[in-house]
């Protein structure tokens, strides 16, 4: 069996968004979000970090080529997020808050959407997503069901 590595590309995006919950009131998405939930919207420059984990094939030595993985995020990711306003443009967060955790998840999503397109000659799979909202500020998402999926009332 060929030895298991993690595969990480990073790349950035800009966007706005509101952070506002359509199924809580004016008043409650007011003291819930603060000045997040300003509706003029605000914006963050954000980082995105997708891991792949794979085998490495033994002939060309990589778990996938950085090439095709740059695409596959240039495809699913950017072209849908980079400089667009997340709740007006992104028919996803019509439903949901823009939250970096909502985020995460459609991010996930959309990469494996357009990852399973790719040739069946690489022996990986999406291990994690990881947003970087602020310096500070992170989520990260591997794709687990939810509590109500897998028969576990605990997070």
């Amino acid at each position: 069996m060929a030895p298991i590595s993690y595969l990480t590309r990073t790349e950035s995006f800009s966007a706005a968004h509101r952070l506002h919950s359509p199924l809580l009131s004016d008043a409650e998405n007011h003291a819930l979000y603060g000045k997040c939930n300003h509706p003029n919207f605000h914006g963050h420059n954000y980082k995105v970090e997708i891991t792949l984990r794979g085998q490495i094939d033994p002939v060309t030595g990589m778990v996938m080529n950085m090439v095709d993985l740059k695409e596959c995020i240039r495809t699913s990711i950017l072209d849908k997020l980079d400089h667009k306003n997340l709740d007006a443009d992104v028919t996803y967060f019509q439903e949901r808050p823009s939250t970096t955790e909502n985020l995460a998840v459609y991010i996930w999503d959309s990469f494996e959407a357009v990852f399973k397109q790719h040739p069946a000659r690489y022996r990986v799979r999406l291990y994690r997503v990881k947003i970087h909202e602020t310096e500070r500020n992170s989520v990260e998402y591997m794709g687990e069901e939810s509590a109500e999926t897998n028969g576990n009332h605990a997070v």
